[in-house]
């Protein structure tokens, strides 16, 4: 089930760029391993899937998270008026979805998006093109946030693990700085934090 995995590296590498105690919303959080990942990092966390078993599976403590189960495919969006300090999204795609989940990042907010790429359906499920993303789609996705790190192509994996092809993004919905400070400093490096501009 989507969830046992370890957490993705790409979700791990750009982390770093949540604030501190941000909350952070894990979609399609399968048996939550991205959401342990952020709990381990002292984040708050909200989670929504649409299997009860999954969500129940999670190992959280309740205090520490918020989780709903629904079906954001056919129900109405659970979150309608919140925003979050990330957005997590790992092996899902709902195109219908996109505008959602970009109008959740609060100013600062950081998108980490990370789903399988045309070229798939040779290597592997899932293969129709629903489920895909186009060669740099992602990017125009993303096109009103600072985007900070894009992959789009054939990821071989470790050992063991199946092939495939995949697009990445990192992005954040900028803060309005004054006119004259300076631009804000994002990390390109894990386990660093951005910081905002100064004067």
């Amino acid at each position: 089930m989507h969830g046992t995995e370890n957490p993705s590296s790409w979700i791990q590498r750009w982390s770093h760029l949540v604030k501190p105690a941000g909350v952070v919303l894990d979609v399609a959080c399968g048996q939550g391993r991205h959401a342990r990942w952020f709990h381990q990092q002292n984040h708050r966390l909200v989670l929504v899937d649409r299997s009860q078993a999954a969500i129940e599976s999670i190992a959280i403590p309740a205090d520490a998270r918020e989780a709903v189960v629904a079906d954001i495919e056919n129900g109405p969006w659970p979150f309608a008026g919140r925003q979050f300090d990330a957005v997590v999204v790992t092996n899902y795609l709902w195109r219908p979805l996109m505008p959602t989940l970009l109008a959740s990042l609060a100013s600062g907010g950081v998108l980490l998006y990370e789903t399988f790429a045309q070229g798939n359906e040779t290597v592997g499920k899932p293969s129709r093109a629903d489920f895909l993303l186009r060669p740099g789609e992602l990017l125009d996705i993303c096109q009103d946030l600072r985007v900070l790190a894009f992959e789009d192509g054939f990821d071989a994996g470790p050992d063991g693990q199946t092939p495939r092809f995949v697009q990445r993004i990192a992005a954040v919905r900028e803060t309005q700085q004054p006119g004259n400070s300076a631009p804000p400093r994002y990390s390109l490096r894990s386990g660093a934090r951005a910081t905002p501009g100064s004067e």
